[in-house]
Order: C-alpha cells, then structure tokens, then sequence
C-alpha cells in the first residue's frame, strides 16, 4: 500500500466529507446486491442498508422472489438477470416468455423491475457459442415483454467487460476490439430500437493492482491530483473511472452510436486482498466508494458527457464469503453480514441503522430462492455472478486496453 502522506486525505478529513452527503444528495446511486453467501441478512433487513446509502436502484444477479416480494412498495428499481448458462435457452420465445411471466410480470407493478440482464460480460469469455446466442437470448426476451406488453416499462440488456475494448487510452481513441465489432454493433442497434442502456462493468482497482508503482493511487480514487489532458479533444481527466467511461462514449462513436446511455453496471474497491493485491484496504475501499457517492451526488458527468448524470451501480451491497478466489473476491461489500458497515462510511443514516442492527440482529439466509424448473433458468442461483477476477480481472489487466492505459499513466505517475 502506497505510504499515508500529507498528498491523502486522513480519515478524520474524508469522514467529514463523506458527512455532508445524505441519502437525497445519491438518489441516483445504484448498488449491486450478490449473494453468493451462507450468512447474508433476510432480503427484509436489507431493505434498511439499500435505503440508507440512499440508493434507488439495485441490480441482482437473478430474480430471487424472496428479494423482489421483499422489496414490493418501497419504489426501488430493479434490473434483474438471467445466466450465461442460460441463454440457449432463452433463445426459445415461448421459454423466454415463461420466464418473463414468472419472474417480471408477477411481481409488477409492486416491486419495480425495469430492466432485464441478459447474461454477463459474454462477448469476453471468448466463446462462440455464447456470443452467438447471445443477442437472440435478448431478442427473445424483449419479444416476451412486447408481448406482456410490458416492453415500455422494462428493458433488456447486457453488461460487459471494459475488455471488449481494443484502445482505451486517450478516451477520445476508444475502440472496440476489431473481432467484436460486428457483433457490439448488432448489440448496440438493438439498444437503440428498444432504449435500453449499454452496460460496462469498470474497475480501476485492477489498473492500480496491475501496477501500484505506475498507476497514481490518487487518480484511481479520486482523490485530488493534476489528472491527464486528452492529447486529441484536449479535455482534462483527474480520475480514471470518467477515463474509462469516455473511452467507451469514444467506442460506441467510433461504429456510428453517439447517443447512445451509458450505465456502469459495476464498479468498486475491495477492503481486503491477499499479500499480491496491492492497494485492496479498507482506507482505499472508504475512499473509492465515498468520493465516487459524493461524484454521483453532484449530478456531474463525464468531461466528454457534462450534462449527462452518471448512472453507476456500486459493487457491492455485502463482503459474501462464499465467493471463490483471492481473498479480495469476498470483500467488495459496502456491508459485512451482519450489517455492520465493512468500514466507516460516514453517512448519517447508514450508521444509524448500523447501530439498530447491532443491537436487534438481522435474520440469516442463503438468498437462494425457488426450486429451479428443468426447462427454465431458476429465478435464483446458487453459482450467482462471476468471480470479478476470473472474467473482469484477468481479461481486463491482459488485454490490449490496460497496456494502452498504462503507458499514458506513468508520466502522471511520476508527479507523485
């Protein structure tokens, strides 16, 4: 970990920083809710923690019904997802359809669903025949909806890794990989027809990981820095995450989508890391997590996108112990189980209920909900989501992006 210099925020300092936000101020914030855990809170309890953080939107990684009957009235969204190991199946309208009714139409208008995630991160795994279902797994989908007539409240999509792009450094050369292009574009026009947003999962975590000597700390947290000046659209960058979000702007303008909504679908900073992971604490996970709230509070965008509102899901609502991989891979929460704040978030109301839990105790489950169908994807999975490692991770800190990335980031390095 990079030395506590008068060049960081000290605690006492970003404590009283993060004060000044309230629930009002990230009503736009969205937060991941896995559950690949034996010990996570009853979806009632966690109903206190979303509302706390000021969340107003919430992203699993299937449909559990005890989730979505629990959250029914609180005027929370949800984007709900379907597996990659599903696709081939969903294929099939009348399967898709089946599955639409029972974990969408069923708990309308109740609980607010209004998105479907249609497998995740696919198009890096590098598999044909999950690419190549990919986008009919979407369009049967969406068919469904159009059918239920459910289509102009909820939309389909799918998120992927920010390794889908070839260039990402400067923002304004970004670039989609050429054996991607094709199918991206088809992706991408599907957005368009049905308005559904194009989801990026972005970690920074895994640029500084990569190269803590090259890569500034400060500029990867938001913390104040000189920050980098786009050599082609001279715009100026002081943080890597609005970098990462304009190269895809770049990337979608560069195969004829301008205006296309951008929504990052994760993004976060594990408190905990094994030996190898540099920069994985609980100051820097505090840091990440409270600047980038305090960032989507402001209502500020990008400098390529000013006037557009960031629209960012934070990885993640609980450290879930189950997850398999390096010692990271189980504490990216916000929350320990026992919803207790992972460290000091400084938000009046999460430390309220902080206190409320501690002292009533929260209830105990797997999260994993209905028998699944034979034919049909089950509404709630035990395998859950990807390790982030093992598909943002890896392909992320390989490909050709993060090298790109790197070589523009050592001379701001340097200043440090």
């Amino acid at each position: 970990m990079e030395p506590f210099t008068h060049r960081h925020c000290s605690f006492t300092t970003l404590l009283l920083a993060c004060l000044f936000f309230s629930p009002i101020m990230v009503a736009s914030l969205g937060i991941n809710y896995g559950q690949i855990a034996n010990n996570l809170p009853s979806p009632e309890n966690v109903i206190p923690l979303v509302k706390s953080i000021g969340a107003s939107r919430v992203k699993l990684y299937d449909a559990d019904p005890k989730v979505l009957k629990a959250f029914a009235n609180t005027n929370i969204e949800f984007i709900v997802s379907i597996g990659n190991e599903y696709l081939s199946t969903m294929k099939d309208p009348s399967k898709a359809q089946a599955w639409v009714k029972k974990n969408v139409q069923a708990y309308l208008p109740s609980t607010k669903i209004t998105c479907i995630a249609v497998g995740n991160e696919v198009l890096t795994f590098n598999d044909t025949s999950l690419t190549s279902n990919l986008l009919p797994a979407m369009q049967s989908v969406h068919t469904a909806l159009v059918n239920l007539k459910l289509d102009k409240q909820v939309t389909v999509t799918t998120a992927h890794s920010l390794a889908v792009l070839e260039t990402s450094y400067p923002p304004s050369a970004g670039a989609f990989r050429k054996d991607l292009v094709d199918c991206v574009t088809q992706i991408v026009d599907f957005h368009c027809k049905t308005g559904s947003p194009f989801l990026i999962n972005a970690y920074p975590y895994f640029a500084y990981k990569g190269n803590p000597k090259q890569v500034s700390l400060d500029f990867v947290l938001f913390q104040p820095n000189s920050g980098i000046v786009d050599p082609e659209s001279n715009l100026h960058y002081d943080n890597m995450l609005f970098a990462q979000i304009d190269a895809v702007h770049s990337a979608l303008a560069s195969i004829g989508y301008k205006n296309v909504c951008v929504q990052i679908s994760e993004t976060g900073w594990p408190s905990k890391g094994d030996a190898d992971e540099a920069g994985a604490t609980p100051e820097n996970a505090r840091k990440y997590n409270c600047n980038l709230m305090k960032l989507i509070g402001q209502k500020k965008g990008t400098p390529m996108r000013p006037n557009s509102d960031l629209n960012i899901y934070v990885f993640a609502l609980f450290n879930e112990n189950l997850k398999p991989g390096p010692s990271s891979e189980r504490n990216y929460g916000l929350f320990n189980p026992d919803r207790s704040q992972a460290y000091p978030l400084g938000v009046p109301a999460v430390d309220a209920v902080s206190k409320n839990s501690s002292s009533s105790g929260g209830g105990s489950g797997s999260g994993t909900g209905a028998t699944p169908s034979a034919s049909l994807p089950p509404a709630s999975s035990s395998s859950g989501y990807l390790a982030i490692t093992s598909d943002s991770g890896t392909s992320l800190s390989s490909c050709k992006s993060l090298s790109l990335y790197l070589l523009g980031f050592i001379s701001l390095a340097l200043q440090f």
